[in-house]
């Protein structure tokens, strides 16, 4: 037997994985409800029920597998150069498509990856191209000898697609589409990548551009910011009480101040002015008898 008939036998990981989780889980429920009271035979029952139950929801699905074939119709239509002209809610929905394959699939296919990769492109979000195509072009693990153990999904799609292969007039433009896309992935996908790889960068250079930009433009707010008006005038009379404190004391040091008699003769002389100021005033019997004589 050869190696790659032994790997195909091995039971895959994920499935191992799966049933010791369920074995784990019917496990615990089954020891609780044991210690609760519950007969044995009532255990078994509800254990085996909810075996078939999960048997029955995680079996392949063939309305799956027909949804990533009307998407490859979908999308082909949409990136094959024409003169047709597509909304953008069109493209939208299609990409809505391929994201929920890419959910509710294990091991989706790689040609899944690459369709939503160009669509992203076709659109302009080039960070979501990047990510789908790079994980196409440059990832090992997207060639499609590195899936050794399927997902139950993955073998019902690759069933159907070697059955279009086998009998392409049954469904002639399917097979036009998945064999287009195949064709591009081949001849176009590094070009993609590259072109949405230098719009990332561009898009980052810009917006570190643009940040730079607006800290340089606070900055030069803040520096050409007047000072406020409370400072202005605290500033200002706290010149005018220097200048005063400073005139006063000139003022005292250039006044005669011999035993203090210089201010007492200022304070006479303000007097004296003051009586002068009332002494040529005349009596009011005077300011009477010259009104009289007037008339």
């Amino acid at each position: 037997m050869s190696e790659n008939n032994k790997l195909i036998e091995k039971k895959p990981t994920e499935l191992i994985k799966e049933k010791s989780q369920y074995a784990i889980a019917f496990g615990i429920i089954a020891m609780m409800l044991y210690i609760t009271g519950f007969p044995i035979f009532v255990i078994f029952f509800f254990g085996i029920l909810a075996f078939f139950i999960w048997k029955t929801l995680s079996a392949p699905s063939h309305n799956g597998t027909r949804e990533i074939f009307e998407f490859y119709l979908l999308a082909n239509d949409i990136l094959r150069d024409d003169e047709r002209r597509w909304y953008g809610f069109e493209i939208q929905e299609v990409i809505g498509r391929g994201e929920r394959i890419l959910k509710y699939m294990k091991g989706a296919p790689p040609l899944v990856y690459f369709t939503l990769g160009a669509l992203y492109n076709k659109v302009g979000d080039h960070k979501s191209a990047e990510r789908h195509l790079a994980y196409v072009v440059e990832s090992e693990s997207s060639d499609e000898t590195a899936f050794v153990y399927p997902s139950p999904e993955l073998r019902a799609y690759v069933k159907t697609l070697r059955k279009i292969e086998r009998e392409p007039a049954e469904s002639p433009q399917t097979s036009a589409a998945v064999r287009a896309l195949e064709r591009a992935r081949r001849n176009r996908g590094k070009a993609l990548l590259e072109t949405s790889r230098d719009a990332v960068r561009e898009a980052e250079f810009k917006k570190t551009e643009a940040e730079l930009e607006r800290k340089h433009q606070k900055e030069l707010a803040e520096n050409n910011q007047p000072k406020a008006f409370a400072s202005i005038v605290s500033d200002i009379v706290q010149k005018e009480i220097e200048v005063q404190s400073q005139k006063q004391i000139s003022d005292e040091q250039t006044s005669p101040t011999l035993n203090g008699t210089a201010p007492k003769k200022e304070k006479r002389k303000k007097e004296k002015s003051n009586e002068d100021g009332f002494g040529n005033r005349k009596s009011i019997s005077e300011v009477l008898h010259d009104i009289y004589d007037a008339k």
